[in-house]
């Protein structure tokens, strides 16, 4: 959630799922409607539990590269999605996520290939099978629907679109692995009308202009999640600062409030700085801020662009070190989540733990709202946020036919109250360093639960899975290191508001996989609750 420098980090395999021999076996052979299994194509997933028909098995992308063609944003765009891919397994049939668009034509290395749909999966059947350990190519010729914007993936703009994938969106814009598994170099080529704007995270590598239409092309130098993918077509301005050695900043605001925004823009650079020193260099190529024109009621952690409301920055609702403090959580998330990604969903409060850990740390530096007493009323909650959704590490699956609410104030705020409670068992300084090695050893890469106790056993010098399974898995909260006076609040009779940063329930209609935002006063004079959907 980049730096002027980019390195190269550690690759990973994607997750190949416990029963891949079965489900190969029952692929059949292809015919023009696809592969052929006694009940005909069907969705697959990777397994993880919480969103189970997720990312495909038998193969790791490498890279995607997208060409979309915006004429106006209430209607489909024309689209070509290039993936390439290693086979992890023998492949006589692959399916990639994608729904919400039509596929016009599929090719694999240059060959005509048979395609069907079932459930949200594009099931491909090549003419030859793929052997394990061989490249390949998968061409798809396709529409990307906008829709209404109410359903994830594209969102509607004043002035365009822009892009809000987290967490199970990204199939809804364009054929994927969706899964944070499985990272891939992006391309970026977007054709549109000459007087619009069109930005997407990464670095500028082209921009070609012919009669009315331009064609910008856009590279990220590092592997990103399909969740983080950000594309904006709009009448926008593009503003170019210099942040921590040499560091470009980009932000992308709306033309006209180019000068209002200013004083918010500015203080990047500075943030930058401020998160280099507790956790050391910024991973990236580049960075900034993409206010939007859109009333969503979130903000998201788009690879090297992060997602942001106009509303947030030009309403008199929230003070402006709480809107610093938001920029901040999102800021923290391009080590915290896109550096370093989920390497399953359940493994999401190393994500928010870690940006809410951060943005009540910047507050409290500042004098703003007390570290210490942000933990404690979030340890009154964090029994209450358990039996509600299950602890930070093990969040509860969906009910039956019913669609997960995984972002829940447990993985915000009640997971930043563990990493509380993990400093106050080892240390600042053992905590610190933890924090600085994570981010090195995991980079470009995915990391787990399991990963990040082992690091903090290594660095602590002492087996730390005692202390912190309680604190991950269990359904009551420990009790805190150095504050036994500590209490759960009394079992309230009807469900708690959260505290300022964490991110509760969504309201209804809200955008799968974006962070719609509750407003309340819970503890303070305003607090927004910039949120991710039920």
């Amino acid at each position: 959630m980049a730096g002027p420098l980019p390195r190269m980090g550690r690759r990973r395999t994607a997750l190949v799922g416990v029963a891949l021999a079965a489900v190969l076996a029952s692929v059949g052979p292809s015919s023009a409607a696809g592969p052929v299994t006694p009940a005909g194509p069907r969705p697959l997933g990777i397994g993880d539990p919480l969103y189970p028909r997720l990312g495909n098995p038998g193969y790791d992308v490498t890279a995607y590269d997208i060409t979309l063609d915006y004429r106006r944003a209430d209607r489909p765009l024309d689209a070509v999605t290039t993936i390439d891919a290693r086979a992890t397994a023998g492949l006589r049939a692959l399916n990639l996520d994608f729904t919400q668009g039509t596929v016009r034509s599929v090719r694999v290395d240059g060959a005509a290939a048979a395609f069907a749909t079932a459930g949200e999966d594009l099931v491909i059947t090549p003419r030859t099978r793929i052997e394990r350990g061989a490249d390949f190519r998968v061409t798809v010729r396709h529409t990307s629907d906008p829709g209404d914007g109410a359903s994830g993936g594209w969102v509607r703009t004043r002035d365009g679109l822009a892009m809000a994938n987290q967490a199970d969106a990204a199939h809804r814009v364009f054929p994927c692995n969706d899964h944070p598994s499985d990272k891939a170099r992006f391309t970026f080529r977007v054709t549109a009308p000459k007087n619009l704007t069109v930005v997407a995270g990464g670095l500028l590598t082209g921009r070609v202009r012919e009669g009315a239409r331009t064609t910008w092309s856009y590279r990220l130098a590092h592997p990103m999640a399909t969740e983080l993918a950000q594309v904006s077509i709009g009448r926008s301005a593009v503003l170019h600062r210099t942040g921590p050695h040499g560091l470009p900043v980009r932000d992308v605001v709306p033309a006209a409030d180019r000068t209002k925004l200013e004083k918010w823009l500015a203080r990047t650079p500075g943030q930058l700085s401020w998160m280099e020193k507790k956790v050391g260099p910024y991973p990236f190529e580049d960075y900034g801020v993409l206010i939007s024109q859109a009333t969503t009621g979130f903000e998201l952690e788009t690879q090297t662009l992060s997602l942001f409301e106009r509303g947030l920055f030009t309403g008199d609702e929230f003070p402006r070190w709480y809107v610093e403090s938001i920029m901040l959580h999102e800021l923290a998330h391009q080590w915290f989540g896109d550096s370093v990604s989920p390497r399953r969903w359940s493994d999401l409060w190393l994500n928010e733990g870690h940006a809410t850990w951060y943005e009540a740390l910047y507050a409290d530096q500042y004098g703003k709202e007390s570290l210490e007493r942000r933990m404690r009323l979030a340890y009154e909650q964090s029994d209450v946020w358990r039996a509600a959704g299950g602890p930070p590490a093990a969040p509860r699956p969906a009910e039956p036919g019913k669609q997960i609410g995984l972002f829940r104030p447990i993985v915000y705020d009640g997971s930043a109250l563990v990493l509380y409670a993990l400093r106050q068992r080892i240390g600042r300084a053992a905590f610190e360093r933890l924090e600085r090695q994570w981010v090195v050893r995991h980079r470009d890469g995915v990391a787990s639960t399991a990963d990040f106790v082992r690091l903090a056993s290594e660095v602590a010098g002492k087996d730390l899975n005692g202390f912190l399974r309680p604190w991950l898995y269990g359904k009551k909260t420990p009790t805190m290191p150095g504050h036994p006076d500590w209490k759960p609040a009394p079992k309230p009779d009807a469900k708690p508001e959260a505290k300022p940063g964490a991110k509760p329930s969504a309201k209804p209609g809200a955008q799968p996989g974006a962070k719609p935002a509750a407003r309340s006063t819970p503890h303070g004079p305003t607090a927004r609750h910039t949120v991710k959907p039920e």
